[in-house]
């Protein structure tokens, strides 16, 4: 069973899985047929009328996880790892860590290299895990959405404490139409 306060928000998910299955140009009965259930109930996922189950949930932020593949997204990742404040980049989905500057690695209590490809979420301030909550109602998944920025109280954990800080949250899309979160802190 999934804790809840590992899975932020989901009202999302259907609005995204149209926009990702757009733009691979692939139809509801190929992602269907991926995710073993009905074109139906794709289709009602998408119009929001059913809300996907916690294993669906889980099914669908894996389908359409972020990658850095293209030459791009590459550049994109290079960026964030020389970037000279702390920085990070997540999938938008999954929360899964891509890309970590140094000054945020310093911050940590491992290698960044260990903590790449994990969720970061349960690493979440109650101040993060608010402001996810938020993001359908600020038009974080509405195309070109606003930069977010609001501050969080400091955490201890033992393996990537968060400083209290300001925050900045940007979502960007990367070359095969997934998408990114770019974690900045703006003060500390």
């Amino acid at each position: 069973m999934t804790n809840s306060r590992l899975m932020p928000n989901t009202r999302h998910l259907g609005r995204s899985l149209r926009l990702w299955r757009s733009l691979r140009r692939l139809k509801q009965a190929a992602v269907a047929d991926l995710m073993g259930v009905s074109q139906t109930t794709v289709s009602r996922w998408e119009g929001c009328q059913v809300a996907p189950s916690l294993d669906e949930q889980q099914g669908l932020r894996a389908l359409m996880a972020a990658q850095l593949d293209s030459a791009a997204d590459f550049a994109l990742g290079r960026l964030v790892r020389t970037a000279p404040t702390p920085v990070h980049l997540v999938c938008d989905f999954s929360h899964r860590l891509l890309a970590l500057s140094r000054p945020r690695e310093l911050h940590c209590r491992v290698p960044g290299t260990q903590l790449l490809g994990s969720a970061l979420w349960r690493y979440a301030t109650p101040q993060i895990v608010a402001q996810e909550a938020r993001l359908d109602d600020l038009g974080w998944y509405e195309p070109g959405p606003e930069a977010v920025e609001f501050d969080t109280e400091g955490s201890y954990d033992p393996v990537m404490p968060i400083e209290r800080s300001r925050m900045r949250w940007v979502r960007l899309q990367l070359s095969d139409g997934s998408f990114v979160r770019l974690t900045e802190t703006v003060a500390g």
